[in-house]
């Protein structure tokens, strides 16, 4: 290892030494934080007597303050490795343990992130062994890796989350987390929620090169996380530290020739990180642009291209007030302009709409450290978003079984708002019956939605091309929703012997618009059978819950719909009919899901961790609006509002829906040399509901059965991707591969209703295989690397619309061809790491 690196890879332990008669145990105190003095949560500290080669290994890991104790057979030299999943590795560096003679000594190192390395620099991040101690099902991506793995598009993070196991993209771009819908994953940024505050969703977009990890837990995570079913998405990004750093990636145009050779995308990156005042201030700023024609397969030449238009800017800083105050800021803008958004191989141009979008958060989160080992920790954050969603004219929208005409139903402006303040308090560690660490912490949000939206109408014609029905709007689309938030939770961390560690938790939500209060508990463990350092069997048993949607609420005070249905020969076969929404029950009890977790981890020969999980999760009491005709006639009240007793559909919130995922997962990883690694999960999953269709006046099907297996349902998946050493020492291979059951579809009639039910058929079996190498070289003291390679370099069919016309075969569309993808990568000056 490079003499520089190894001088800057210190770890502060803080060693407080609880002396005793010699070599009887000692009792270390210690602490590990990050170059900036921030505290590193479970890092794993091993310690082994000084010329020792093989024997007794002593390891702690550290909590979230940093903290860590360990026992040791007496006073003496010691051998200590420290490592940390996104850092570099610590390895063999030399400490003295004093006996009860000599005065408390404090040794002290700091464990530096893990960055991308230039070849010369010889420095490795391996993974951490197996720790017994953390006790949640948790799947990591580190910031190299994320910048290394191809995946399309490469600048969208959200694409590079499909690299973890467990996490599938539907045929709509939505991200779902185990089997459970996009709003059922709660997202974090730095500690915060980030989701939208209407839908749940994951919409604000990041520089890939800002995130250092992106960390999802599952299951039988903490009940520090809330309100998710399907998990938690901790995303953290980049601080600067004390060398000026700086990069740039994609700053020459790219072209595609899929249609003959045009601008394809121009994605520009820019990063900057570095000291505001050194050894005490730091900050980073990473800005991103991206324009892009993208071409849409199966539309004829000259219609099958639109134009995109992103960018995004996020900042953070952070200033150690003192040793113990640490005080951190966020900043996030995004920007998005998308004419003739919605282009398809059944959705020409005039069907399009043109969306402008932009999203705002900010955020500062102060961490004070408190005497024996506390730690306070208070933040405050503001988010807010605006689109504008405009359609190409106000012809009515026509839907066939051949493809969509006519201009689209929606002109809208919708804005949305979140405040929100957190509060966690890190407690002093006993003892008792073990090692116990106690968390307490709150959490207060605050939203709220406002929209304007004229809906025109939509007309579906048979495939004879008779109008077999018309929909049109009524009442007003201009409303607003409140919404107010409130949680607690505690959380015992216990260490009961060396090889067994126990979490213990509850978590109370209340909201305002189901007015309950709601107690999750939870619990996890894992174990080391026999001692086994390189083995680990891990349980745990959680009662989860999700955020209450604005967007549900909202739905009885926007437009109803009200449709007619038309004979062949064109007379009124009924109709008008108004379809409804309301909510009549005012006691509707908040979700509960359930989830059992089981998980094995063996680190084989060679530090390749294969690790095995099984998950069930039950949901029962989901709300879901259900139709109560025509089982009964319309209530007077209603009759009245409306003004007819002619409705097609009354729409009454309940706790109706229910949701079933189970899943077996396999994988195996290692990582080797300096930033080598390769991955490879099987999944055998299931995913169904009783409610798969959200019914709204949007909701253009008729559906008579609305329970099966949801749009995202992939009952086999194997995904690999690697990043790969070759025999020339500065080229790289870079490959993705995922391979996996067709997603299922519906199969619609002419009228526009569901046959056979809901998801009864699936897409073709999808396979993908990207295959990128790499160069890294220097050229006039600059460093670079060049990157060119195939996405889906099989050719392999993997379409996304399924044309369903009655009496005819299914016709596929929308399949991504092999093309060619290039990218350059400025790494900054010689002798500047990155």
């Amino acid at each position: 290892m490079d003499t520089k690196v190894l001088h800057r890879l210190r770890l502060v332990l803080g060693l407080t030494v609880v002396s005793l008669p010699a070599f009887a145990s000692i009792s270390v105190n210690g602490r590990v934080v990050d170059e900036t003095n921030a505290a590193v949560d479970q890092a794993r500290i091993s310690l082994r007597p000084a010329g020792a080669i093989s024997g007794e290994l002593y390891s702690a890991v550290s909590d979230p303050t940093g903290s860590f104790t360990l026992s040791l057979p007496g006073p003496g030299r010691y051998i200590a490795t420290v490592e940390g999943d996104g850092y570099f590795s610590l390895k063999d560096r030399e400490i003295e343990v004093a006996d009860a003679a000599l005065e408390i000594q404090d040794v002290h190192f700091t464990l530096n992130h893990e960055r991308e390395v230039f070849q010369s620099v010889k420095v490795s991040a391996s993974p951490s062994a197996i720790d017994v101690d953390k006790t949640s099902a948790e799947r990591k991506l580190t910031g190299v890796e994320i910048v290394d793995i191809p995946y399309s598009p490469t600048r969208d993070l959200r694409m590079a989350l499909t690299l973890l196991p467990g996490v599938i993209e539907d045929q709509a771009g939505g991200l779902h987390f185990d089997g459970g819908a996009e709003n059922q994953t709660l997202y974090l940024l730095d500690g915060f929620n980030i989701s939208d505050p209407l839908t749940g969703k994951f919409n604000t977009h990041l520089s890939v090169e800002s995130v250092r990890s992106a960390d999802w837990l599952s299951g039988r995570y903490s009940p520090e996380f809330g309100k998710g079913s399907a998990g938690a998405l901790e995303i953290h990004t980049d601080m600067g530290d004390n060398p000026w750093r700086y990069s740039a990636t994609n700053f020459v145009p790219g072209f595609d020739t899929r249609t003959g050779l045009h601008l394809d995308t121009w994605e520009p990156q820019f990063n900057l990180s570095g000291p505001i005042v050194p050894g005490r201030a730091w900050f980073s700023d990473h800005l991103d642009a991206d324009y892009a024609e993208p071409v849409v397969p199966g539309l004829p030449g000259g219609q099958n291209r639109t134009q995109t238009f992103q960018t995004s800017n996020i900042a953070r800083a952070q200033v150690d007030l003192t040793p113990s105050n640490i005080l951190f800021a966020d900043y996030l803008i995004n920007y998005t302009l998308i004419p003739e958004n919605g282009l398809a191989v059944l959705s020409p141009a005039s069907t399009t709409t043109d969306i402008r979008s932009r999203i705002f958060f900010v955020s500062a989160k102060d961490q004070i450290y408190l005497t024996r080992g506390m730690l306070l920790e208070v933040g405050a954050a503001v988010d807010s978003g605006f689109v504008r969603l405009s359609p190409q004219g106000n012809a009515l929208y026509d839907i066939s079984s051949f493809g969509n005409m006519g201009n689209y139903y929606i002109n809208s402006a919708e804005s949305s708002h979140r405040e929100q303040f957190l509060a966690n308090l890190f407690l002093p560690a006993f003892e008792w019956m073990g090692r116990h660490q106690w968390k307490i912490g709150t959490d207060l949000d605050r939203l709220h939605y406002w929209q304007n939206i004229d809906r025109t109408g939509i007309d579906v014609y048979d495939t004879s091309g008779a109008l077999s029905r018309q929909t049109k709007f009524g009442g007003s689309g201009l409303l607003s929703q409140p919404g107010l938030e409130a949680s607690w939770y505690v959380l015992d961390d216990w260490k009961v012997r060396h090889n067994l560690a126990v979490e213990i938790g509850a978590r109370q939500d209340w909201d305002e618009l189901l007015r309950r209060t709601a107690i999750s508990p939870r619990v996890a463990a894992s174990w080391a059978p026999f001692g086994w350092k390189d083995t680990k069997i891990s349980a745990g048993y959680a009662i989860l819950r999700d955020a209450t949607q604005l967007q549900l609420f909202a739905r009885p005070h926007d437009q109803y719909a009200i449709d007619t249905f038309f004979n062949p020969d064109g007379s009124v076969a009924s109709g008008p009919l108004l379809s409804v929404f309301e909510i009549t029950d005012p006691h509707l009890r908040v979700p509960l899901y359930q989830s059992w977790t089981l998980g094995f981890e063996r680190r084989l020969p060679g530090k390749i961790d294969l690790t095995a999980t099984y998950l069930r999760k039950r949901g029962d009491d989901g709300l879901a609006y259900a139709n109560i005709l025509p089982g009964a006639p319309p209530p007077p009240a209603l009759i009245a509002a409306y003004g007819t007793d002619q409705f097609g559909g009354i729409y009454n919130l309940t706790n109706s829906r229910t949701d079933v995922y189970d899943a077996v997962e396999i994988a195996a990883r290692q990582r080797f040399g300096e930033g080598y690694e390769w991955m490879v999960s099987y999944t055998r999953s299931r995913a169904w509901s009783s409610a798969v269709v959200d019914m709204t006046a949007d909701q253009p099907l008729q559906v008579l059965d609305n329970s099966g297996r949801v749009g995202w349902d992939a009952p086999n998946r194997l995904v690999s991707w690697g990043y790969l050493p070759t025999k020339w020492p500065r080229w790289a291979l870079a490959y993705t591969m995922e391979a996996r059951t067709g997603l299922p579809y519906s199969v619609v009639n002419g009228m526009g209703q569901v046959v056979g039910g809901v998801n009864s058929q699936r897409f073709p079996f999808y396979f993908d295989l990207n295959v990128h190498p790499e160069f890294k070289f220097k050229l006039f003291g600059v460093r670079w690397a060049v990157r060119g390679g195939f996405n889906n370099i099989t050719g392999h069919g993997n379409p996304t619309v399924a044309q369903t016309i009655p009496g005819e075969a299914v016709r596929f569309y929308g399949s991504d061809k092999r093309h060619f993808v290039f990218r350059v990568r400025w790494l900054g000056k010689d002798g500047t790491r990155t």
